[in-house]
């Protein structure tokens, strides 16, 4: 009975092992490629500076997960 339940639990834990080998490549297709913002869109660094002085004030820190942007006029 103690073979048959090693021989069980074994097999499980292969088979638990390929399935994870098996979902690399899957993870791996999807790289990380970076889009670029449009050409007329710029960090707005007045806002930027006004949000930091105050956070500052305050003594918090600020952690800019997606920088605030304005949109840039493009003169030909």
């Amino acid at each position: 009975m103690k073979t048959c339940t090693r021989i069980l639990f074994l097999s499980l834990a292969v088979s638990a092992l390929a399935a994870c080998a098996g979902t690399q490549d899957k993870s791996t297709l999807s790289s990380a490629t970076r889009v670029e913002a449009p050409s007329n869109l710029t960090v707005d660094d007045a806002y930027v500076a006004r949000v930091e002085y105050m956070a500052r004030q305050r003594g918090v820190e600020v952690h800019w997960v997606n920088m605030p942007t304005k949109h840039r006029t493009t003169s030909q």
